[in-house]
């Protein structure tokens, strides 16, 4: 699986067809090796896997995350094969165990342990026989803690820890090594408004700070539970949404490179408030703006 350093994370799931048209295009036009983009409770992965390459000619493009109870292996496997056949290797597809509220609560299945469920799954998507020729085993884990790297490194191509620090992204590349892409996702708010940037980050934050995956992952690389309330310690969300000058920033996003990571997934929050993805952001720090 080749992927280039730079790639961009960006909420799909309020933009409609013609705003996905020009995010696709944009992000390409800026030099961006991947374009990076969710599953939760609206857009379909893989139908929107295939809408974004049928507007690109030369983008990546990677889920991040597929839920794979979304989904059974046999489809799952059908999927990957079927995307890279028809649109010349570009799609990578991202796997995550989603978070109990998800599975149990939105599509109603039971939410097995994460290691154990997704190593089966993996494994059933490898005995699938699809009638069509693969054309690479473009798949990486959402993964945090220990146990699902070292499942990355072992069933697939690498890993994309997401809402992580650099001393995070050290640890992963410890687990993974060499071999395997450490794909890490980085929020940033391009402003020097510390007003705007925290309010950004607090509201772009919320959400991950009930489900217990992060929480606990959160924990482990250092932060504590007074961190966590209230909405988020100055130290935490400074970590979790780089913001300041071009300067900070850029050294911010190179931390995670001097730290492993082999691919930065950049996902841009409006300091407009808007919630669209900020291209002024993406356009300053796409990867032809870096020596």
């Amino acid at each position: 699986m080749k992927m280039g350093k730079f790639g961009a994370w960006i909420a799909t799931n309020g933009l409609s067809g013609d705003q996905l048209v020009e995010l696709v295009c944009g992000v390409e036009r800026l030099g961006y090796d991947t374009l990076w983009y969710p599953e939760s409770t609206s857009y379909e992965s893989l139908s929107l896997a295939g809408f974004l390459l049928s507007h690109s000619e030369r983008l990546f493009v990677a889920s991040g995350i597929s839920n794979i109870y979304a989904r059974d292996p046999f489809t799952a496997m059908a999927g990957l094969n079927s995307l890279n056949a028809l649109y010349g290797g570009r799609f990578v597809l991202g796997l995550g165990v989603s978070h109990k509220p998800l599975v149990t609560g939105r599509r109603g299945h039971d939410y097995g342990r994460p290691v154990p469920t997704m190593r089966n799954y993996l494994e059933a998507m490898k005995l699938a026989k699809v009638d069509l020729d693969n054309t690479g085993w473009n798949v990486v884990l959402a993964a945090l803690g220990p146990k699902m790297l070292e499942l990355s490194r072992d069933m697939t191509e690498g890993a994309l820890p997401y809402c992580v620090t650099p001393k995070h992204t050290a640890m992963a590349k410890e687990i993974l090594g060499p071999e395997r892409c450490l794909c890490v996702e980085q929020k940033i708010c391009f402003t020097e408004d510390e007003s705007v940037a925290r309010e950004m980050a607090s509201k772009g934050m919320a959400r991950y700070m009930v489900l217990d995956n992060y929480r606990n992952n959160w924990l482990r690389i250092g932060f504590t539970e007074r961190d966590l309330e209230d909405g988020g310690s100055k130290r935490f969300l400074d970590s979790m949404v780089l913001w300041g000058s071009e300067d900070k920033i850029r050294k911010g996003l190179q931390a995670h490179l001097d730290a492993g990571a082999t691919h930065i997934a950049i996902q841009p929050l409006d300091p407009g408030k808007k919630s669209t993805p900020d291209l002024n952001a993406l356009a300053t720090f796409a990867p032809g703006s870096w020596s």
